[in-house]
């Protein structure tokens, strides 16, 4: 039994490894360009190695933004506990989905997410991973609404109305992000972003609650 786990352990950080190694790639390379002996070469192993975990690269595109995405949730979780009010939480989430300096372990950028959602235009499996993504997305903003709500932070907006409004700003202004667009930044979108959560839910916006008020 222990060999066993033991053996499970060590296929277990193989696998994210090379989970990692595809998300470098993919972001250096773009999804096109990328290729399984990119991803063999980068995770130090062999590329039928690699087809033996991931079967294919269109799984191991959505296997790696799973990846990801888990990192990218389990650090924000970790953040919000530590933010007492449902506005600063809610300024937390725009900051991880806006400023650079918000990335999670592994590193990931918006250039992957425009990878999938090509992909997700033309291949069915890659489009449901891209929905449940979304789902998980929006239900995080509803829920922070109705805990602002709840505790008399926001005003009475439809928290999936207004979740769908947002994710849709969020990822509207990534594209420009993804792009380095000279007059939508990082920063600019961030600050648009907050300007309308504020005028949406009816609280005054003043840059520090969120992740500045907890180190403080």
């Amino acid at each position: 039994m222990k060999v066993q786990a033991n053996n499970a352990g060590t296929a277990d950080q193989r696998r994210e490894q090379m989970l990692r190694a595809a998300l470098e790639v993919i972001q250096e390379r773009g999804y096109p360009d990328s290729r399984i002996a990119d991803v063999a070469e980068r995770a130090g192993t062999s590329p039928a190695l690699v087809i033996y975990y991931f079967k294919t690269k269109d799984q191991l595109l959505t296997d790696a933004i799973r990846f990801s995405e888990d990192s990218w949730y389990e650090a924000g979780t970790a953040r919000m506990a530590a933010i007492p009010t449902a506005a600063g939480r809610l300024e937390e989430v725009v900051a991880m989905s806006c400023l650079p300096e918000a990335d999670s372990e592994p590193g990931t950028s918006w250039v992957l997410w425009l990878d999938l959602w090509a992909q997700a235009a033309r291949h069915p499996e890659v489009a449901g991973v891209r929905q449940k993504a979304d789902e998980r997305w929006r239900q995080t903003i509803c829920s922070l609404v109705v805990e602002g709500q709840e505790a008399g932070e926001f005003g009475p907006v439809d928290p999936g109305d207004f979740a769908v409004l947002l994710s849709g700003l969020l990822d509207g202004l990534a594209v420009q992000i993804a792009l380095a667009d000279p007059s939508v930044d990082a920063a600019k979108a961030y600050e648009l972003t907050m300007r309308f959560a504020a005028g949406q839910l009816g609280f005054t916006w003043a840059p520090g609650r969120g992740r500045q008020a907890a180190a403080s």
